[in-house]
Parts: structure tokens; C-alpha cells; sequence
């Protein structure tokens, strides 16, 4: 089968290449999926670059989430059929014509879910979920999040107000805060602007801002802990500046405040079945009913894979890049 490899780590764009791999069977309890749609995340691209947590066996096939059809089943599978659509987030190599996930994690799709929202179900809104149920809001509060304008920060902003929740949207320049606003999100705040932070102030009416979601790290840590009120707590989820945490000891002396952090594959794991379940199930209601918008900003074959992860890093996207196969040697053989 064809797919995505890389040989090396390193920039993306520049040890990505497309080759011949063997094609997967599925062991007990595993289904093979044959890809219809993966898309980028920045940790598949922090995975290429061996910056993330842990760094795979190489040669390694990139992506950990897609939608495609079942096409084979291992032994003590009952719950999935062969030619039945699934999502699967948490898979390894998705980025090929076909990959092997454990039947467990595959979540069937209904027909009125378009690809380019069931290729990117899972793994984002599930963060954006556990985000805000980890951080047990009272209905009224107040919010702040940097990097507003990538997925998990557009997803935290639809989510909130059925919580009763109130958001301020942080990004970096007033091209993207007008991009944010021409799309509907409300209290953006641009953070090259002078006198900023009042502006954060103006938008909550003076209420205290209680917890915060960093997404960027660096100096970001810092400038939320400036316009969080004292006992409030700073969720660190990524770290887009590729620089450590900043964070002043007076902010954390002063302002009693708790800083923690975030990673959703080990908050996945702690998650009973029934739970998961209950979240997948309502994350599903909200994309159909509209609470989420769940946009493919561009769509590209594994031959075009540097073109594609370029365009992922671009900022500005109104929404995921996703790789498609560029033909299903599979069937042909």
C-alpha cells in the first residue's frame, strides 16, 4: 500500500516522503480501516519533528486520526462490519491507504456526517471536552485562552455557552482577531495592541477571569497569569511558541494560583467507556445540530504531502488541512 513515511526526524516538509509499506492485518480485537480522510494535527507534526512526548520506531507512518471504512476484522470483533464508516482517533499511521486500530476506539459514523467533519471527530473536540470538564466552572464564569484561532481554541469558544461559560478569545495580531470576529467569535482580544489587558477587562465588565487554557507557552504563561484573578487556575495544553513556560513566582506567589497540565492521550485513558461514550455521543449531537463547526480548510493527496503540511502551519486557516489517499492500491490487489 502507499503512504506517508518518514525516515528521519525532522522539519516535516523535508523528511516526508511517499512510499510502499506492507499492508496491515488486524490482530484480536483490531479492525483494519481503509482511509478516506486523516487530517494534520500539530502533534503529528511535533511526532515527525521529535519534538513530542515520545518518538516512534522509524521507518514510521505519521497521523493519529482519520475517518475511513472498515475492511477487515480480527478475531473477538462483533461490534463493527466490514464496509462500515468509522472515526478512530488515538490509531497510529493513519496517513496511509489503510491502518489498524483497536475496534474499541473506532467510533461508527452516522450517514448525515460529512468526511471532513468525521476525519477530525474525535481527537480535538474530546480535548476541548475533558478541557472544560476538568476545570469545573460554575455557570457565570470567566475564561481566557490564548491561541483562540486553532482548532481546540475554536472548539473551547462553541462549547462554553452551554456550560453557561464566558469566553476571551487571546490571539496574536488584529488580522486574526477580525478573521475570529467575521466568523462570529465574540470578546477576541489582539495581543499586539497596546494596553491589551485592560482591554480582557473591559470585555468581562471587571468579573474575575478564573482559569485560564494556554496553548502557546513561552511568555503566553505570563500574560495570562497577568489578567487571571487571584486563585485561578492556568491549564498549560501546548506549546506553540516552542519555548518553555514563563511564569513570574511572584504571579503564582501573590496570586494563589495553580498551574497544571494537560495532556488529553493520558486524560483519554483515565476515561471509563461509559464516559467516553457519553462525550463522543454528545460531541456528535453538536456537530449535526450546528453548536460545532467542525471546517477542512484544504485537502491534499499523499503525493502533496509537503505542499499539505506547509499549508497546516499557516496561521489563519479556517480549518483542518487533510490527506486523502491518492488511490486505493488495496482494492487493486
Amino acid at each position: 500500500m502507499r503512504a506517508v513515511v518518514f525516515h528521519r526526524f525532522g522539519r516535516p516538509a523535508e523528511v516526508l516522503a511517499v512510499g510502499d509499506r506492507p499492508v496491515p492485518q488486524p490482530g484480536p480485537g483490531e479492525v483494519r480501516v481503509r482511509t478516506r480522510l486523516s487530517p494534520i494535527h500539530n502533534h503529528d507534526l511535533s511526532i515527525v519533528s521529535g519534538t513530542y512526548g515520545y518518538r516512534p520506531p522509524l521507518p514510521a507512518i505519521p497521523g493519529t486520526e482519520a475517518v475511513g471504512t472498515v475492511d477487515a476484522v480480527g478475531p473477538d470483533v462483533d461490534r463493527l462490519q466490514i464496509g462500515q464508516r468509522v472515526s478512530v482517533a488515538g490509531a497510529s499511521g493513519t496517513w496511509a491507504e489503510c491502518f489498524v486500530a483497536a475496534a474499541a476506539s473506532a467510533v461508527p459514523i452516522p450517514d448525515a456526517l460529512d468526511d471532513e467533519a468525521a476525519c477530525q471527530l474525535l481527537a480535538m473536540p474530546l480535548s476541548a471536552v475533558m478541557l472544560l470538564d476538568d476545570l469545573r466552572l460554575q455557570p457565570g464564569a470567566w475564561l481566557v485562552q490564548n491561541a483562540a484561532n486553532g482548532a481546540v481554541g475554536r472548539l473551547v469558544d462553541s462549547l462554553a455557552p452551554g456550560r453557561g461559560l464566558h469566553v476571551v478569545n487571546l490571539v496574536r495580531s488584529a488580522s486574526a482577531a477580525q478573521q475570529l470576529r467575521s466568523e462570529g467569535v465574540q470578546h477576541v482580544v489582539a495581543t499586539d495592541a497596546e494596553g491589551w489587558k485592560d482591554t480582557v477587562a473591559q470585555h468581562t465588565g471587571g468579573a474575575p477571569v478564573v482559569s485560564a487554557i494556554d496553548g502557546v507557552g513561552g511568555r503566553g504563561a505570563k500574560d495570562l497569569l497577568d489578567v487571571l484573578a487571584t486563585g485561578a487556575t492556568l491549564v498549560s495544553f501546548g506549546a506553540m511558541s516552542g519555548e518553555p513556560l514563563s511564569i513570574d513566582a511572584g504571579q503564582l506567589i501573590f496570586k494563589q494560583a495553580t498551574v497544571r497540565g494537560f495532556w488529553a492521550h493520558a486524560r483519554g485513558q483515565e476515561t471509563s467507556a461509559h464516559d467516553r461514550e457519553r462525550m463522543v455521543g454528545r460531541v456528535i449531537s453538536d456537530v449535526l445540530d450546528g453548536t460545532l463547526r467542525l471546517k477542512t480548510a484544504s485537502r491534499h493527496g499523499f503525493g502533496d504531502v509537503a505542499l499539505a503540511v506547509r499549508a497546516a502551519t499557516q496561521p489563519g486557516r479556517g480549518g483542518k488541512v487533510a490527506l486523502q489517499p491518492d488511490r486505493d492500491l488495496l482494492a487493486a490487489g
